[in-house]
């Protein structure tokens, strides 16, 4: 598979939604208790799992579709809310640079 940037994966879920005639369910506040929903689906995978002893191959499938929904679902927020989400990424990472620098940040929770 060729590499898709965060705009086109935007694209390609609002017209999954859009073909499906879905629109009208996928308003801001319905979208966040999906997302929600979904990230609870994949903490769910992790319950009780010793983390020492790791996943299975099933389980690490189930953690990839789960994240899969729920970036989905980030990405159908935020074309509900009108913004792209690439550029709230890079802009977060950006305030994050600053407020955690390297130089005090690093090893900080060994």
């Amino acid at each position: 598979m060729r590499d898709i940037s965060v705009r086109e994966l935007a694209s390609a879920v609002d017209d999954f939604i859009r073909k499906r005639n879905w629109k009208k369910y996928h308003n801001p506040k319905d979208i966040a208790i999906a997302l929600s929903v979904e990230a609870s689906e994949l903490l769910e995978i992790f319950l009780w799992k010793d983390p020492r002893k790791g996943l299975s191959k099933a389980e690490l499938e189930n953690v990839r579709m789960e994240a899969a929904d729920v970036s989905i679902y980030a990405l159908s927020l935020a074309n509900a809310c009108g913004f792209d989400l690439g550029e709230a990424i890079q802009e977060k990472i950006s305030l994050n640079e600053k407020k955690y620098p390297v130089e005090t940040s690093r090893n900080k929770f060994d």
